[in-house]
């Protein structure tokens, strides 16, 4: 299959902080429905928005801008401003007003920079807040209804403001005892447990989010054969499409994480994701081989391919454009920020960032 449309199944990473004319040629060619935003990218808000700007210039088809801005130490853009209180200290906190406050100022403040979908919320229950899976500080709650209270209300002032969502990591990764940035997690987790606990987050708030992102972590009771959540039809085509019937944007979790990279090769990765069910591929680091991504695609079933376009396509038609840029604008959002920081923590603990354990985690550096 030769299709110029392929490259909308792609979400993919920018190498630096401003395009270089390979990339840009790169990116010319394969076209990708999306990219993925981290800290590499980012120096000043006006570099920031420009680089939004020029990736949106040589996009034919409207792209995707996305982040992971959630709060604490998952907030790319507190390298040029104030850093959000985490899931965990709102949730300490207690107060959903604040709750959302931070949704309503985070979706603003990417409207600002020309971004559309921010990765989040985090829909795991934290089971152990000290947990070594890449989750610390960043859950809403330790009870089913604590985090749909608070998540829920997250997600909705951040979407009033024209930011679409994505709950993650389904089907529900805090049971995982190591991090899938290094490995693949087994989670041990019976059907049972899973319904009554993490899977009913996701119920519960399947209407309200825009997207799903589907983790690495391999669930025995719902694929037998060692296989990532990311890349099994029976979590994603049965259990979340047809048995909880989530008809939003479906995707995979970043695919250069060891979890994937240990076990598969790109064409086994690329043709097991979409089989899947995904309707986007995240490739945040491999940058250059999205052509061979795209090439793959093309070796696809027709109907796999038109299902997940369609689905792209659908998505894309709600994104909203992005919001008069001003370095003013941006410094009265990140006021706010340090004001709900103060808010949530008090002042002497809002003068200090988030550390976890004196060392970075990848979810931070990534």
């Amino acid at each position: 299959m030769n299709d110029s449309s392929l490259g909308q199944l792609i979400l993919c990473g920018v190498p630096g902080k401003e395009l270089d004319a390979a990339s840009a040629e790169l990116f010319r060619r394969v076209q990708p429905g999306g990219f993925i935003l981290f800290g590499r990218n980012i120096e000043s808000a006006t570099q920031l928005r420009k680089l939004i700007d020029d990736l949106r210039d040589l996009s034919s088809t409207e792209p995707i801008i996305t982040v992971d801005q959630e709060g604490g130490r998952v907030s790319r853009l507190r390298l040029i401003g104030n850093e959000p209180p985490n899931a965990q200290q709102l949730r300490d906190k207690d107060d959903v007003d604040l709750i959302r406050r931070h949704g309503d100022v985070t979706g603003r403040l990417l409207r600002v920079f020309g971004f559309n979908l921010d990765l989040c919320p985090v829909l795991d229950i934290s089971f152990d807040d000290n947990a070594d899976n890449s989750l610390r500080g960043r859950c809403y709650g330790k009870t089913v209804e604590q985090v749909v209270r608070n998540a829920g209300a997250f997600n909705d002032a951040m979407r009033k403001q024209g930011i679409a969502s994505c709950g993650k990591h389904f089907p529900g990764y805090s049971a995982a005892k190591s991090d899938a940035h290094y490995e693949l997690p087994k989670i041990d987790r019976t059907r049972e447990e899973l319904d009554a606990n993490e899977l009913a987050v996701f119920q519960k708030l399947i209407d309200r989010v825009d997207s799903m992102m589907i983790c690495h972590g391999w669930y025995p009771s719902l694929k037998l054969q060692k296989t990532p959540a990311s890349l099994s039809r029976p979590v994603i085509t049965d259990l979340l499409r047809s048995e909880f019937g989530f008809d939003g944007l479906i995707m995979t979790d970043d695919l250069d994480m060891g979890a994937i990279l240990n076990g598969y090769s790109l064409q086994q990765t690329i043709r097991l994701a979409i089989g899947a069910g995904n309707d986007l591929v995240m490739i945040c680091h491999r940058i250059p081989e999205i052509e061979n991504v795209q090439r793959i695609l093309g070796t696809l079933p027709r109907e796999q391919i038109d299902r997940a376009l369609s689905s792209v396509a659908a998505f894309k038609k709600q994104m909203q454009p992005p919001h008069e840029f001003s370095e003013a604008a941006f410094r009265k959002i990140d006021n706010e920020i340090w004001e709900l920081r103060v808010a949530t923590l008090g002042e002497e603990r809002a003068k200090q960032r988030s550390v976890e354990d004196g060392k970075r985690s990848p979810v931070e550096t990534y």
